[in-house]
């Protein structure tokens, strides 16, 4: 072996191993380094080529002057790829386990430990040898790793501290005043954020007062505390703020109004989560992918559950931006005396990167700093995940991660923040030329949707785009030049804007009649359906330049969008009948207070329960419906403790004494 360019010590340590085995009564160590060996399991020909071993048995293994290190095996056997899990000394090196495979050092007696695919099996009885890689260990966190942990307990921590200063501050002031007086303390103290409401008047008269003043004031009137910064501070960052509303059922939309959207907001989550739930074992670790791929394509109503239209709910989600981005942009304007200044705008696009960024960031720090503690299965996805946020983090900083190749994203589904913001940034100008010329603004607001419109349909025909998820899986183009961009997803949140301009302005109701109405539903319910159901007819990949692929990419989110929107206006005007009813129950309003941080932290749980897997998963219906609820369950749980934690506070802070 040494001939072979095997480190001496590698070699020693394997060859004590490969006798161990062949020996009668082995020792224990050769017996656990033998069995976590990966073997070929059944159903290879319904996807089942992997052999990942057992990585655990593997770490268990301590030989006489060495310890069993997990390591995988990249080959490929025909048109077949797949990885074979080893374990083999810890004294070996990448480079050496290369070099035992290449030249098939590891046998068990006359018999391969890494053993071809049965030729009846694959067609092709040569294996070809694709790369190898060891799972260390142990993990060394760098620099960056530190830093990122150190924010994210830090972003904890200062909510928990403020948390118990603000109830020994209560305590000690309950023990000086009559509950009545300290009652009134507090209306007039703690309703400065939030869903609570501050008395304008009196902040103006109180910021204008001298340092004098306010400690006469407080001289005056002991129980009440100084409406100081640090004051300020400590009530926009203790749970006894941030937890006001939270569970609230009454609607949570800024201003009050628009019933409806909480549960088409909520439901579209529970859409998103629920696709990625299928999707991501899909693509990393099913034992079973071509079975699943036939029962998907065999059976319409697993389309539910794919990236076609299961990502429909991004489209609603544009759509829910643009109306509501429009609505606070305008009602800004009502309250500053009808003008549209560069301050307006400025703190406008403010009070946004406030809403998102702390929440944002401290996921990914988080992502980052779990990568640096835990140590993953085979399947572990973390590890390109970490490396592309050590490289191109400032391009979530600058909300811009979604112009990058996909490849290249820190934390791959914040894209649509940075989308969300871009689009978020186009309201002011477009609200501009509202107000300056209706005619000018129909022109362009026209000339945006024709642009996007078209930009789906040229390059989804160029570059022979597919339109749903299998076909997804070997189309990088999708992707890199269509998914993520915003001069394709632009549309959706543009018809938004122009929802939440007429919601804001009319003065008379759209529908009039009950026969305008059940023609709208009807046309609603039927562009619905179409758009899914024609999705599953254009399922596979075109090897040419497809005009109907590229209709239906071009058409199919406009169409969605503007079938939502029918359910919105028809609820608003009194016309939504029961279905008004189920998307206004009170269960949806605490769902939709935490849906942010659903939608940030769900792909973390379902990525971290399929990283950890030794074993590959087994895909039935069943098992999967449990993985969903399973995965939401999770999910709830920890975005309602972010959301009081770190999203929450930086809302409610007030940057300035108002």
């Amino acid at each position: 072996m040494q001939a072979l360019n095997v480190s001496q010590r590698c070699t020693e340590d394997t060859n004590t191993f490969l006798w161990e085995i062949n020996q009668d009564k082995p020792k224990e160590y050769a017996v656990l380094m033998y069995d976590a060996f990966g073997k070929m399991g059944s159903n290879v020909e319904g996807g089942n080529a992997n052999q990942p071993g057992l990585l655990s048995e593997c770490r268990s293994a301590r030989g006489p002057a060495f310890s069993g290190q997990y390591c995988q095996v990249f080959l490929r056997q025909g048109t077949v790829q797949y990885f074979v899990g080893i374990c083999v000394p810890d004294s070996c090196g990448e480079d050496d386990v290369q070099m035992l495979v290449l030249y098939g050092r590891l046998h068990f007696g006359q018999m391969s430990l890494i053993p071809p695919l049965p030729p009846i099996l694959v067609n092709q009885s040569t294996q070809e040898m694709i790369m190898t890689h060891c799972l260390p260990k142990t993990i060394v966190p760098d620099a960056s790793d530190v830093t990122c942990l150190f924010v994210c307990c830090l972003m904890v921590a200062i909510p928990l501290a403020a948390t118990l200063f603000t109830a020994i501050i209560r305590w000690r002031r309950s023990k000086e005043v009559s509950p009545t007086t300290e009652s009134s303390c507090l209306t007039s103290g703690l309703n400065l954020y939030g869903t609570l409401k501050t008395n304008r008047s009196s902040s103006s008269n109180n910021d204008s007062s001298t340092s004098e003043d306010v400690s006469n004031s407080t001289r005056q009137t002991p129980m009440c505390f100084p409406r100081s910064c640090v004051y300020r501070f400590l009530q926009a960052f203790s749970l006894q703020t941030t937890s006001q509303g939270v569970f609230s059922t009454s609607s949570s939309i800024p201003g009050g109004g628009y019933s409806s959207l909480n549960g088409i907001r909520v439901l579209s989550l529970l859409w998103i989560i629920c696709g990625h739930s299928a999707q991501f074992p899909v693509i990393t670790n099913l034992d079973n992918y071509k079975d699943w791929k036939k029962t998907v394509e065999s059976n319409p109503l697993h389309m539910l559950t794919i990236s076609g239209p299961v990502f429909l709910a991004v489209d609603t989600f544009l759509l829910l931006g643009g109306l509501l981005s429009a609505r606070s942009l305008l009602g800004s304007i009502d309250r500053a005396e009808d003008k549209l200044s560069p301050s307006l705008v400025g703190n406008y696009l403010f009070r946004r990167i406030k809403r998102v960024q702390p929440l944002h960031m401290f996921i990914m720090c988080l992502t980052i700093g779990l990568m640096s503690l835990l140590q993953g299965g085979p399947w572990f996805q973390f590890l390109d995940t970490q490396m592309d946020c050590k490289t191109y983090w400032w391009a979530n900083v600058l909300l811009i991660s979604n112009l990058l190749p996909v490849h290249e994203i820190c934390i791959p589904w914040t894209w649509y923040l940075s989308l969300d913001f871009q689009c978020y940034a186009t309201t002011p100008l477009l609200v501009y030329f509202y107000r300056l010329n209706r005619g000018v603004f129909a022109v362009i607001a026209g000339g945006l949707l024709l642009l996007t419109t078209a930009a789906g349909a040229i390059i989804t025909a160029l570059m022979h785009l597919p339109v749903f998820q299998p076909s997804t899986l070997t189309s990088d183009n999708y992707a890199l030049h269509y998914y993520v961009k915003p001069y394709t997803r632009y549309g959706p949140f543009l018809i938004g804007i122009l929802t939440g301009m007429y919601l804001k302005t009319k003065k008379d109701q759209l529908i009039k009649k009950k026969w305008q109405a059940a023609l709208g539903w009807f046309c609603c319910l039927l562009i619905l359906a179409v758009v899914v159901a024609l999705a599953y007819v254009l399922k596979e990949t075109p090897a040419y330049p497809s005009v109907p692929h590229a209709l239906y990419q071009a058409l199919h989110r406009p169409l969605w969008t503007l079938a939502v929107t029918w359910i919105i206006l028809a609820c608003e005007e009194g016309y939504g009948g029961f279905i008004k009813s189920l998307l206004s129950l009170g269960f949806w309003g605490p769902l939709s207070n935490i849906s942010f941080a659903c939608y940030l932290t769900h792909p973390v749980v379902i990525i971290l329960y399929n990283g950890l897997q030794e074993t590959p998963i087994h895909y039935t219906g069943i098992s999967f419906m449990y993985l969903f609820f399973g995965n939401l369950l999770l999910t709830l749980g920890v975005s309602c403790v972010l959301t009081m934690l770190v999203e929450k506070p930086y809302i409610l802070l007030k940057w300035s004494s108002t």
